[in-house]
């Protein structure tokens, strides 16, 4: 088939790579522009999407728009069969999704209804959820409230970060939606209604949320630092200059005493109920290190109080 690929971060990449792999005819891979990196911001960095399309040989576009009758021309004049949609960034306007004669496809990271909108992935885990899944979707006007084709369940297990189901997720993704395509291709990919009921939406993460209140029980303390890991990250303040430090890795443990009490030498902390031990840690400008290399270097005595 003829296919406008619509992606941009390294969760895109898998599936753009299982279409090309796949046979079809790739005519057009939108991404977003280049963004400015380096330590001035002076060097454009094209997105993952971008580098991996270039080694392919696809043409790429990078609108920093898809509205108005000028970018809905150049999106027609693709002929695509279908557009597949994977974390690209962009809302397409009803013009763009009308364009293949087949529809847009989105890959996206839940089982719908629950979870739509930007961060399925961080709000499962830091909700406690112990199964998640991705799901191929016909997008229509709504925020991820188009008709389902194909879902693949996967667990979540009681330690696994965001990282963690994001990678594993992305790989399951692309076959989803490789199969999705075979199927769309012979004329036999039907489509469910999202049920009215159970649904959650997935707001971007605020940095208000990514501070530890050690004053919430183990559990949501534990969810919240494996949900945020490695990105945003977790953090709470240490020593007098209040350095953030990083949680990227934690474990449910025992124990009880005032919210934030040190209770060990293995960085045990006590919670609202029960205790939680960081695993894994990172100072700002550090390379994550595992408590007990971070405590040769920091004091966190037994029976100090974190913030």
């Amino acid at each position: 088939m003829r296919i406008v690929f619509m992606g941009t971060p390294d969760f895109a990449v898998p599936t753009l790579s299982e279409i090309v792999g796949r046979g079809h005819e790739v005519v057009a891979v939108y991404t977003r522009a280049p963004a400015p990196a380096g330590r001035r911001g002076l060097d454009l960095t094209p997105s993952p999407v971008h580098a991996v399309a270039e080694r392919f040989g696809l043409p790429v576009f990078t609108p920093r728009s898809l509205k108005g009758e000028e970018a809905a021309d150049a999106f027609r004049a693709h002929e695509a069969d279908v557009a597949v949609v994977v974390a690209y960034g962009l809302i397409l306007p009803q013009a763009i999704l009308d364009a293949p004669r087949l529809g847009c496809l989105n890959l996206h990271g839940s089982l719908l209804p629950r979870w739509r909108g930007a961060a399925p992935i961080q709000r499962a885990i830091m909700a406690g959820d112990t199964e998640t899944g991705v799901a191929v979707m016909q997008m229509e006007a709504g925020l991820d409230t188009g008709p389902v084709g194909l879902v693949e369940r996967i667990p979540i297990g009681p330690d696994m970060t965001a990282g963690e189901l994001h990678d594993r997720m992305m790989v399951i993704g692309a076959d989803l939606m490789g199969r999705a395509l075979a199927a769309l291709e012979r004329g036999g990919l039907g489509f469910t209604p999202q049920p009215a009921t159970g649904v959650e939406y997935a707001a971007k993460i605020e940095k208000a949320e990514t501070r530890i209140d050690w004053s919430k029980p183990a559990q949501e303390v534990h969810d919240r630092i494996r949900g945020l890991s490695p990105f945003p990250g977790a953090w709470f303040p240490l020593g007098p200059d209040e350095a953030r430090v990083k949680v990227l890795r934690s474990t449910l443990a025992e124990g009880s005493a005032a919210p934030g009490t040190v209770l060990d030498d293995h960085l045990t902390i006590a919670c609202g109920a029960g205790a939680v031990r960081l695993v894994e840690l990172q100072k700002a400008g550090k390379q994550p290190m595992g408590a007990d290399t971070f405590l040769r270097g920091n004091a966190v005595p037994p029976g100090s109080r974190l913030a």
